[in-house]
């Protein structure tokens, strides 16, 4: 319990200043830190990384939320989240967690990057939907996709995505970034229903504490340099994945 109090902080914190990464975190700390199995912390990452997104996302509800965006990639992402969820039941727990640790290593090096905070064809008050619906459908396919495979909410991709593929700003990207988590990891939590039961202890002791820091984060992050909180956010990406490869890759080479 202890472990997943700890961790369950962490991820809220999380999802409170960058308004994602919260789930690609949750399983690592889950099967590791708790655990889990994988079949097992993907629909629990899913359920505690929702919960707590949406607890996140009340401080930001008077702020700068893209609803139209966020319901475009939410309602895309609905199928192709069941469809992530079908494929992963014929790989390999391992591989999937290979997987994630690759995905890990290219979000952290996304957030050392720089951001386009110039506008573009989904920002408001310039949305041109020709050119906008056609990329949120994109964005919503392929997050969605990675969300049932991976039992991520996606939020480490979808933050970039709505920054430099929609141009949206920083302030709208965290915002509308939690409300396509909220619905995400809905969609996830429901395709891996079939064949799993909750271990409610577990949820709770994860759960609270991630729902109480993204709260507490949450209202702190105006107060935070964008640059400073991605780089920090990409430190601690990095220090995941490679206790993920550290864990993984012999237990592949050995089966």
């Amino acid at each position: 319990m202890i472990p997943a109090l700890i961790l369950g902080l962490v991820v809220g914190i999380v999802l409170g200043v960058v308004g994602g990464g919260g789930s690609i975190i949750a399983v690592p700390a889950l099967v590791y830190g708790v655990g889990l199995s994988t079949t097992e912390a993907i629909p629990t990452s899913l359920l505690v990384v929702g919960v707590s997104s949406l607890a996140a996302l009340i401080p930001r509800l008077r702020g700068s939320i893209r609803w139209p965006v966020a319901l475009i990639i939410g309602a895309a992402g609905i199928p192709a989240t069941w469809a992530g969820a079908a494929a992963g039941r014929f790989l390999d727990p391992e591989v999937l967690m290979l997987a994630f640790a690759v995905i890990m290593v290219i979000a952290g090096i996304r957030m050392l990057g720089t951001t386009s905070e110039t506008g573009g064809s989904c920002t408001t008050g310039n949305t041109v939907w020709r050119a906008c619906a056609p990329k949120a459908v994109g964005v919503g396919l392929a997050v969605g996709f990675l969300t049932g495979l991976l039992g991520v909410g996606g939020g480490f991709l979808i933050t970039p995505a709505l920054t430099l593929l929609l141009g949206l700003r920083m302030k709208q990207a965290v915002g509308t970034s939690l409300v396509i988590i909220v619905i995400n990891s809905a969609a996830g939590f429901s395709a891996h229903l079939g064949g799993f039961t909750i271990d409610w202890p577990i949820v709770l002791s994860f759960a609270i504490p991630a729902i109480l820091g993204s709260l507490v984060a949450g209202r702190f992050a105006d107060r935070l340099k964008d640059q400073h909180v991605r780089t920090a956010f990409a430190v601690l990406v990095f220090v995941v994945a490679a206790w993920v490869l550290i864990t993984t890759i012999p237990d592949l080479l050995t089966s």
